[in-house]
């Protein structure tokens, strides 16, 4: 991610934080804003955005907090509410949530992954020195991976050295691209034919954290806000003791099948990879 999009990101989540501090006290509810761990990194680059910029990210915002609002009754049941934006590198502890909403006086907690223009969920990545079985499945990658994959690994490490630059390399779908893909679908169908249902279902969970999330996305060019909701434990959604949420968020099941993980058609740079539950 280039420093400008991380940027955008960050004053984006500090736009949710001061919408949610917003509405939360226009309902007359006392909010408490942890400065700690991430909060400074956040208002930094909020304060590099121009007004109008500043402007575009908190109506987005306020179009996701309002939703969230009619979502969890718990956030509006006239208690203390905390709000803390996380560290990056929760990311990799398995916590892909930016910003955690609490209550002190129940043990209740939601959180929000705020994207700007993009909706990936995590960066993974293929290198000479991540098995990325293991971190994906808590397994190893097969020797046979290995013997496919480091040469390409090695060739690009030769290539960096002699000063060769990335937009120099010619093939590189087919020289690059396709061979280290080809290893990686070999090894997932590897591993799911050896380890069944746990593959699936361990590299979704990888994926998407260990905690159940909103994920709010604002799109500039189309002046869109998008809220989803990844409730694979049944920890959202859950009802005040005054009222009930305005709309139900269904609990998401795992998959345990993979039904088809190949090359996308005509492409030697995409893999596909459909599985059961509705998850591709």
């Amino acid at each position: 991610m280039s420093s400008k999009s991380n940027d955008q990101g960050r004053a984006y989540e500090f736009a949710y934080i001061l919408m949610l501090e917003q509405e939360l006290k226009n309902a007359n509810i006392i909010v408490n804003v942890d400065k700690a761990n991430g909060f400074q990194a956040a208002k930094k680059s909020w304060q590099l955005l121009d007004p109008l910029m500043q402007s575009l990210y908190q109506k987005s915002a306020l179009a996701g907090v309002n939703l969230i609002f009619e979502l969890e009754p718990l956030i509006l049941e006239n208690k203390p509410v905390t709000l803390c934006i996380q560290t990056d590198n929760k990311g990799e502890q398995g916590d892909v949530r930016d910003i955690l909403i609490s209550r002190d006086d129940i043990a209740w907690m939601i959180g929000l992954s705020v994207k700007h223009n993009h909706f990936a969920v995590k960066h993974s990545r293929l290198s000479p020195n991540i098995d990325f079985a293991q971190k994906w499945f808590n397994l190893s990658c097969s020797a046979n991976y290995w013997q496919a994959a480091k040469p390409i690994f090695e060739r690009l490490k030769e290539l960096k050295n002699k000063g060769v630059k990335w937009r120099e390399l010619d093939n590189k779908e087919s020289h690059i691209y396709a061979p280290l893909l080809r290893a990686f679908i070999d090894e997932i169908n590897h591993q799911y034919h050896h380890q069944g249902s746990l593959v699936p279902t361990k590299m979704v969970e990888y994926l998407l954290g260990e905690f159940d999330f909103y994920k709010a996305i604002s799109v500039d060019k189309k002046q869109l806000t998008t809220i989803q909701s990844f409730n694979l434990r049944g920890t959202l959604n859950q009802p005040s003791k005054k009222a009930q949420a305005k709309m139900i968020v269904p609990i998401v099941h795992l998959p345990t099948r993979i039904f088809h993980c190949d090359f996308k058609p005509d492409s030697n740079n995409t893999v596909e990879m459909i599985l059961d539950e509705g998850w591709q």
